[in-house]
């Protein structure tokens, strides 16, 4: 699929403009979930002292963003749509990146661990490389990157009004190694269910230690 610039600003508009315009009801139907054990598997492989600094890239209505600084943590959020990162600064307290998943301004190094929990699914193909690429960037050596997508078949397209990549796990890693990133593990959600009702693929990724070169 070859899309053009004036495809991906429109995808991105269209997509954000869904959730600018349901950002009450999905804080709502999204408020309870319980993904302890998505935010348990990004922290225990990060092994830098806490506490820890950490982007959860978008951060939505700030669920998890509240979660990461009840624990003790130093959380940032990142979020495209203008009302849910006003939603997240005010039920955080955190700082909120207002930034398109298509246009990042990234610190160098900056986080231990990215949060990216049914987020990353949003990024066109063709741009997934160059995404990963930024987020591998704004780790920390060693840091840990988590994400959470729907398990798919490699359709890529519109689901109404929000665009989405729905990755085989193969293809996913794919996508990982190329950026650098060494995969820690992988399971699929809810945890306990047969695989056909299991619709997300969790995965939890390093980017690796580079040794000092010698003077």
């Amino acid at each position: 699929m070859d899309l053009s610039p004036e495809d991906l600003a429109r995808i991105a508009a269209v997509t954000l403009a869904h959730y600018n315009q349901h950002a009450d009801g999905f804080w709502e139907g999204t408020r309870d979930h319980d993904v302890s054990q998505n935010i348990a598997a990004l922290l225990r492989h990060i092994e830098a002292e806490p506490p820890f600094a950490i982007l959860d890239f978008g951060c939505g209505p700030g669920r998890d963003l509240t979660t990461f600084k009840q624990l003790g943590h130093h959380p940032i959020g990142l979020e495209g749509a203008a009302r849910l990162a006003a939603m997240a600064r005010e039920h955080s307290g955190c700082e909120v990146l207002e930034q398109s998943f298509l246009q990042l301004d990234l610190p160098p190094g900056r986080f231990d661990g990215v949060f990216a929990n049914a987020a990353l699914f949003h990024v066109p193909n063709q741009e997934l490389p160059r995404v990963l690429r930024e987020l591998h960037a704004t780790l920390k050596s060693g840091g840990v990157l988590f994400s959470s997508n729907p398990r798919g078949d490699g359709r890529e397209g519109w689901n109404g009004e929000r665009y989405g990549t729905f990755h085989t796990l193969q293809d996913w890693r794919g996508h990982m190694m190329a950026a650098g990133f060494v995969e820690l593990e992988h399971y699929y959600r809810p945890a306990g269910l047969p695989r056909d009702q299991q619709p997300w693929l969790a995965s939890v990724w390093r980017k690796p230690n580079h040794p000092e070169r010698p003077a």
